[in-house]
């Protein structure tokens, strides 16, 4: 809501007391910049200072609870992560700046002096007024319409510090609504919904290498958007009022272990900039598949998911809604190793100290001699216990392994039957595949926990609805981990939703459904464009598609009979057996095309309606890979986009709206409007 130049009052008008705005200062790269609160906000400031709070310490929250402000300090302050601190200003007059002409607050007191001075001059009607800046600058109040404030230029003459007129004159504006600021809306009370957002490689997660923190504010306004364009019934019925996202950093906490001064020492000289930037990024892959780091990564992802519930629960007593988890990039596989090892029984999770850990594959001889008593196979313990087999090393065994334990068949079966059963994982041997593969069918299932690194992965204190996965390498990973299958009847032990969500140039994400059903191959699900159609590029090079195929089809038919024709020797003939011949040729130039147009058809994805596939359970039955559409500009050349591919997520409409789609699905509340080629 950018503020019109308003008419002010003729000279010797009556005075009107002027309305303040709070603003807080935005200090970048050492630039600073005044940033006005939302209306809402400025104006709960402003009561609280009008009820005189300002001695008592009061702490008013803004910014959607995200910051408080401490009146009497004037400072504003992060709450759910670290930030510096920034100062906080009542603001009524402003002054031109040099640089960027964006108009700069007076101090508090200075604005005081500056508005008892104005009141004079309109009660009086005397004017051309001169005041003193505290930097002993002058500013003159020629009339309502007219002040400036005189910067003094650099005198050669270092002892003369008298106030002077010569100078660059500066435009100085009284009140908020004199200048032109966008005061940002406020966003709605009500939350709905919370979701943590866990960053992937590195401490910059987009191209303008922004903080996670800064790339989550985005993907935030983008949602309160989006609700405005796809919910106003909702929105309007008061069913729905917005969805928090919440930022997740682990970075900071892995380089601050001392590590980075360790690859320093061992870092060569040479190309210094690059091997920086690999030391704080790349490596960040290598920190998580060593057991040593990444038992701090996943240490510092699920205690920082577990304080900053907590925390929001603390601040928000009333909030009823659940809480859904996202990541991007190496954050989504951290996030899915996570989730992987969840336990679903609530009744262990009571016994469960808060933040106390549990091991992944539920490690331990003892646990192992258990579930041999269990399965009446105590006799066994000690073949298992001199083989140093923990409970993972047992999930992981074949038919094989057990054998060449010295088994016998009778309890090799009880133990493999019991592995099925426990982790929804076939376990098949050698001779089982082999026959299987001749049948042309693979049943080789392997445990999603195969192959992670050794960690002991904590406990999340919460179930989480639904995990969107950004610009993901999930696939990637279970596929070099050893996982060739994925189980269709595997689901996530606490949370049922899951979405693959990914640009299509994007070099680092995979998809996750070929490893669910490898039998049949077929396209992701398309994003519908948030405004409710296909991209007109992406809709033209369809049709092209579909009238090449056409022309080739005729053509080639049409060769065919002028070739059938033309070898045909030319007999005199019924016109009955010129018309069979020519529905012969028709028929065989038919069968030609059909195999030449098999290849040609468009994707399953751009089709109209696709069929539907079963993908399993991991997302509840429902679809998983999910493609964005490519903006015109990027389909010119996929090379030159692939990093812009892997990075535009945060500010991504249609990425948005699926997930509020999904979200406010499981409330039962819909999109306006469906989009068209949704689920």
């Amino acid at each position: 809501q950018g503020a019109a130049e308003s008419p002010e009052p003729e000279p010797g008008g009556r005075y009107e007391a002027v309305v303040p705005h709070w603003f807080y200062c935005k200090v970048t790269d050492t630039r600073e910049r005044w940033v006005p609160f939302s209306a809402q906000d400025s104006e709960r400031l402003e009561a609280a200072h009008g009820a005189g709070k300002d001695k008592d310490g009061v702490v008013v929250p803004t910014s959607g609870g995200r910051y408080d402000v401490h009146l009497r300090a004037r400072q504003r302050v992060a709450v759910y992560w670290e930030e510096e601190v920034a100062e906080v200003r009542r603001c009524t007059w402003f002054y031109k700046g040099d640089k960027d002409n964006k108009f700069i607050p007076y101090s508090e007191s200075f604005s005081e002096k500056l508005e008892e001075a104005y009141m004079i001059a309109m009660t009086l009607g005397e004017w051309k007024k001169k005041l003193e800046s505290p930097n002993r600058e002058v500013i003159i109040l020629h009339n309502p319409k007219l002040m400036v404030h005189y910067h003094p230029v650099a005198s050669s003459d270092d002892w003369v510090s008298t106030p002077t007129e010569q100078g660059r004159p500066r435009t100085v504006k009284r009140g908020v609504e004199n200048i032109a600021v966008e005061i940002p809306n406020g966003e709605p009370l009500q939350i709905d919904h919370l979701v943590f957002v866990v960053h992937g490689i590195g401490p910059a997660c987009d191209i303008r290498f922004r903080s996670i923190v800064q790339c989550v504010n985005d993907f935030r306004n983008v949602s309160l958007s989006m609700l405005q364009a796809h919910f106003r019934k909702a929105q309007e019925q008061q069913q729905v009022g917005r969805v928090e996202f919440l930022p997740v950093n682990w970075h900071s906490s892995l380089h601050s272990t001392g590590v980075d001064v360790d690859l320093e020492r061992i870092t060569l000289p040479s190309i210094n900039r690059l091997r920086h930037f690999i030391n704080d990024t790349i490596l960040d892959v290598f920190f998580y598949n060593s057991s040593t780091y990444c038992q701090t990564i996943v240490d510092t992802v699920a205690s920082e998911m577990n304080r900053l519930h907590q925390l929001f629960l603390q601040r928000n007593p009333h909030f009823k809604g659940g809480v859904s988890i996202a990541g991007h990039s190496l954050g989504s596989l951290i996030l899915f190793d996570l989730l992987t090892n969840q336990k679903a029984d609530p009744e262990e999770k009571e016994h469960c100290v808060q933040g106390s850990r549990t091991t992944s594959s539920m490690g331990g001889i003892e646990e192992v001699k258990e579930i041999l008593k269990k399965l009446e196979l105590s006799e066994y313990c000690d073949v298992f216990e001199k083989e140093e087999m923990d409970r993972q090393a047992l999930f992981l065994c074949t038919e094989k392994n057990l054998k060449e334990m010295g088994i016998p068949l009778g309890p090799r079966m009880k133990i493999l039957h019991y592995i099925s059963s426990e982790t929804g994982t076939k376990v098949w041997s050698p001779s089982q595949l082999g026959d299987s593969s001749k049948d042309g069918r693979s049943c080789q299932y392997r445990d999603v926990g195969l192959g992670q690194v050794s960690a002991n992965y904590p406990q999340l204190n919460y179930k989480p609805s639904i995990f969107f996965a950004f610009g993901s390498p999930i696939g990637m990973f279970l596929t070099v981990r050893g996982v060739k299958r994925i189980d269709p009847n595997y689901s996530l032990p606490t949370c049922k939703g899951f979405f693959n969500i990914f640009h299509p140039f994007d070099p680092v994400a995979y998809r996750i459904e070929p490893m669910i059903v490898p039998e049949l191959e077929f396209e992701p699900m398309l994003l519908p464009h948030h405004k409710g159609r296909k991209r007109m590029h992406l809709e033209l090079k369809e049709g092209l598609t579909r009238m090449s195929v056409d022309l080739k089809n005729n053509l080639l038919g049409s060769l065919r009979v002028a070739w059938q024709s033309f070898t045909r020797s030319p007999v005199p003939a019924l016109e009955a057996g010129s018309s069979e011949a020519e529905a012969e040729a028709e028929a065989e130039a038919g069968t030609e095309k059909q195999p030449d147009a098999k290849p040609e058809e468009p994707p399953a994805a751009v089709k109209e309606e696709t069929p539907p596939i079963n993908v399993g359970k991991l997302n509840g039955g429902n679809r998983i890979d999910y493609v964005l559409q490519e903006k015109p500009i990027e389909s010119f050349n996929e090379y030159l986009f692939a990093l812009q591919g892997h990075l535009c997520y945060w500010e991504s409409e249609d990425t948005v709206l699926l997930v509020l789609k999904e979200i406010y699905q499981t409330q039962g509340i819909t999109l306006d409007q469906p989009l068209p080629g949704s689920q």
